[in-house]
């Protein structure tokens, strides 16, 4: 148990970041895992193309005007 803790204050002390560097870091990281989702879950589903449920509605005007 005690090498462990040795082993961790032997590391380098975590240097402050600023926040545009933090949000940096999340951003790349992120993009790795949605890059990475991507490729795994489209490997199937490439080709369909998602399309709308809802039905379209049937014009009535031209029973309506009598025609």
């Amino acid at each position: 148990m005690s090498e462990i803790n040795q082993s961790n204050t032997n590391e380098e002390p975590k240097k402050k970041i600023s926040l545009q560097e933090a949000m940096k870091l999340q951003l790349e990281n992120k993009k790795n895992k949605a890059a990475a989702g991507n490729s795994a879950s489209n490997s199937g589903q490439a080709a369909k193309k998602m399309q709308s449920q809802q039905t379209k509605k049937v014009s009535n005007s031209r029973r309506k005007m009598g025609v």
